[in-house]
């Protein structure tokens, strides 16, 4: 029996109302339905290392910094790595780092590969006239310092007393020039001499946090600074204390209101 031309084409005609169905496709599969996308054979992306904690970045940034403040030549990032937490990317930290001191009057800069922090391009201007001398003190000025600074307010008789020898003018002018001595008065004494002490510069260039904080006695034999057979009422001369309370006392009276006068001013002028 032969085929019916007419149910052939009634056939043909379902197949081609029918939906087609999904399924999956190849690259340049003609089958590929309108608008979906081939597969592909290449593999996804790598997931990327996790960020480390805030934490352990805020640990890395202060050794970071700690590093290149205290190192006087420029750093590499090899370098550096090796005092960061594991799991910090030297390259990171050094980037965060320059962002944060980008507008700061020292920032982090990029010499040669390598990095260091420097003072701002753009305030160079504040140390062109910048220049300092060094200046080494003299025997008789370092002497005459550490009495000073141990017996103050002190006078140049008192001064020469513990040093045994003369004290020249030109050596307490060294010192007032430097900064580190000044007049503080005069004693209510015969002849009214002028007595000298230390200023804050130099509390401030000797690392002091004040006069109590001088070396005292055995300070100074640990360092190797007094002989081991000192007399036994051998005593580091200090300043001045309230004899009542033991309190250093800041300034000695040296003389009534009525009785001072201007060490500066002239003999013409004293009373």
């Amino acid at each position: 029996m032969g085929l019916d031309p007419a149910a052939i084409r009634e056939a043909v005609a379902r197949l081609a109302r029918a939906p087609a169905r999904p399924g999956p496709s190849r690259p340049g599969d003609p089958l590929a339905q309108p608008g979906e996308a081939p597969l592909s054979r290449e593999p996804g992306p790598v997931p990327s290392a996790p960020e480390p904690d805030e934490e352990r970045l805020a640990d890395a940034l202060r050794r970071a910094e700690a590093v290149l403040f205290a190192s006087a030549e420029p750093i590499d990032a090899a370098s550096l790595a090796g005092a960061l937490p594991p799991g910090v990317e030297a390259g990171d930290v050094l980037m965060r780092l320059k962002a944060q001191y980008r507008d700061r009057g020292v920032q982090l800069v990029e010499v040669a590969g390598k990095w260091r922090f420097q003072t701002a391009a753009d305030l160079a201007f504040l140390f062109e006239e910048t220049r300092e001398q060094p200046r080494a003190l003299s025997r008789a000025a370092l002497e005459t310092l550490a009495i000073i600074a141990y017996c103050q307010p002190a006078t140049r008789a008192e001064i020469e007393d513990v040093r045994g020898v003369a004290v020249s003018r030109g050596t307490l002018d060294v010192l007032m020039e430097a900064g580190w001595v000044k007049p503080r008065g005069r004693r209510r004494a015969p002849g009214r001499p002028v007595t000298y002490g230390t200023t804050e510069a130099f509390l401030i260039h000797f690392g002091l946090d004040s006069l109590d904080a001088l070396p005292g006695r055995e300070d100074l034999r640990a360092a190797g600074l007094l002989a081991a057979d000192l007399p036994r009422d051998f005593d580091i001369a200090g300043p001045p204390r309230d004899p009542q309370t033991g309190e250093r006392l800041e300034e000695l009276p040296l003389e009534e209101p009525e009785f001072q006068t201007d060490f500066m001013a002239g003999a013409d002028d004293r009373p």
